[in-house]
């Protein structure tokens, strides 16, 4: 009876633990994208092309200089082409996993931009409004060019009537005692009428 319990049922499903083969933990599909985006990169280079240029004439300089018995690949090189395209078999996954990875953060990079543009966007339309309506309430208030045209105006319009206008000269600070009495001159400013 013990016998039955451990032998798996059929018409159960597995449990998720008990697996015949599982992959390491430390090998995970982030850290194995990662070093396939390595390998992809390393392969792109000049120094993996020198490197590579260098083993295949070893090869083919040692096969074809060497002591025949030296030599483990004859003229053919067969044995170079299945290095070669096994090589090859194993890259070209690698460089598309890569190129999938790099597409993916394209992808998020886009939505991103997109997003912060269209921020932007609404942005710059709210700014564009407040700067509108500054402008329209500005065309209400009075600018500093318009007070001097029209104190300009006001200064032609007493000169023309014969009245003049005098400067008085600075006097200590009696702000108070003049607040007090009240201004002799009727708030005029000492300007004659």
């Amino acid at each position: 009876m013990a016998d039955r319990r451990e032998r798996p049922r059929l018409d159960q499903p597995r449990e998720a633990g008990r697996r015949f083969l599982t992959r390491p933990e430390s090998l995970t599909e982030e850290a194995f994208g990662v070093l396939s985006e390595k390998f992809a990169r390393y392969m792109g280079t000049a120094y993996f092309l020198i490197g590579m240029t260098f083993v295949v004439l070893v090869w083919v300089l040692w096969n074809l200089l060497a002591p025949t018995d030296w030599r483990f690949d004859d003229y053919p090189f067969i044995f170079l082409t299945l290095v070669l395209s096994l090589q090859a078999s194993y890259a070209a996954p690698l460089i598309l996993l890569a190129q999938n990875r790099q597409a993916d953060r394209d992808r998020v990079m886009l939505e991103q931009d997109r997003t912060r543009d269209e921020r932007n966007l609404a942005d710059t339309e709210f700014l564009t409004r407040e700067v509108a309506a500054l402008r329209i309430a500005m065309r209400d208030s009075a600018t500093r060019d318009f007070v001097r045209g029209e104190l300009r105006d006001l200064l032609d319009e007493m000169e023309e009537r014969g009245l003049t206008i005098s400067k008085a000269a600075p006097t200590p600070r009696s702000d108070q005692s003049d607040s007090r009495r009240g201004r002799a001159d009727g708030g005029r400013g000492g300007q004659p009428t």
